[in-house]
């Protein structure tokens, strides 16, 4: 009986060690397929911030002599590190009704980069040179004027919270040490990464248009209503974007004031069509 027992035994282990396979084994003996994680569909979209290089009608400006040859070469520098995206598409800040112009002054810089336009800005002397060096065949405007009284604060009563309104204007860079875009003496490169730098696009959004909402009088709201313009101008713009016929293989290379690249940011990260790069994976 005690020897029936260690046999019944035996078998039992062995049972269960036939049964359990090695970790081996189960990769060779399994059947289900692996799972492929389909490439993204979305529009791949370098979305790039600068100031305006040539006349702006702006309330803040840079100084910046768009027709001096060192900032021509620096600018050309900064064309050939964002190239490396290798747009399809350039979009710029201009009217969708300045398109046929537009086009035209591209197909003539293609053909003679020495071109000299009359009042050069960022559009021919960044963009054009990117779209030059990466290939690109189209380009277009998405920009959509709207006024708005951006100077409402210091035109009313302010009976909504002027500390806060006016302790803003007065230093708008305090909470974002380091970041002043005005500061003098820096480079091209650095104006333009400081400008692209994500602390700077929020606080974009900010001074031209939300702190409008500290400003109002007694039971107005003067300021948030200039800023809603802002804000419509904005979504406009975005609409004109829209209405681009682009699928999914495109790689859109979009170059425009600092807060409109703020207000795109934020559209366009809640968007599934659209898939943002790191600005800073080619500026560099």
């Amino acid at each position: 009986m005690k020897n029936l027992k260690i046999i019944a035994g035996l078998l039992i282990v062995s049972f269960f060690i036939s049964c359990a396979e090695t970790p081996k084994e189960a990769e060779e003996t399994s059947t289900e397929a692996t799972p492929i994680t389909p490439e993204s569909s979305s529009i791949k979209v370098l979305n790039f911030a600068t100031f305006h290089m040539g006349y702006t009608s702006d309330a803040h400006t840079m100084d910046f002599d768009e027709n001096n040859e060192k900032n021509k070469d620096s600018i050309h520098q900064i064309a050939k590190m964002l190239s490396a995206f290798k747009p399809t598409v350039i979009i710029v800040e201009t009217v969708p009704e300045y398109n046929e112009t537009l086009q035209k002054n591209y197909a003539t810089y293609l053909e003679a980069p020495e071109t000299n336009f009359e009042e050069p800005n960022e559009v021919e002397l960044l963009a054009f040179e990117l779209g030059r060096l990466a290939g690109v065949k189209r380009i277009y405007g998405v920009d959509h004027k709207m006024e708005y009284n951006y100077a409402i604060g210091s035109e009313i009563t302010n009976a909504i919270d002027s500390v806060t309104y006016n302790a803003f204007m007065k230093n708008p860079f305090e909470s974002v040490p380091g970041q002043n875009i005005f500061e003098e003496g820096i480079s091209l490169y650095e104006k333009l990464a400081r400008m692209n730098h994500p602390k700077i696009l929020d606080l974009l959004i900010t001074a031209n248009a939300d702190m409008l909402t500290y400003v109002g009088t007694e039971n107005g709201f003067e300021g948030a209503d200039e800023a809603a313009k802002y804000y419509q101008r904005n979504l406009r713009i975005y609409s004109n974007l829209n209405r681009l016929k682009l699928d999914s293989t495109e790689r859109v290379f979009i170059i425009s004031g600092g807060s409109h690249t703020a207000f795109l940011r934020e559209f366009m990260r809640r968007d599934a069509k659209y898939d943002m790069v790191d600005t800073f994976e080619y500026l560099k």
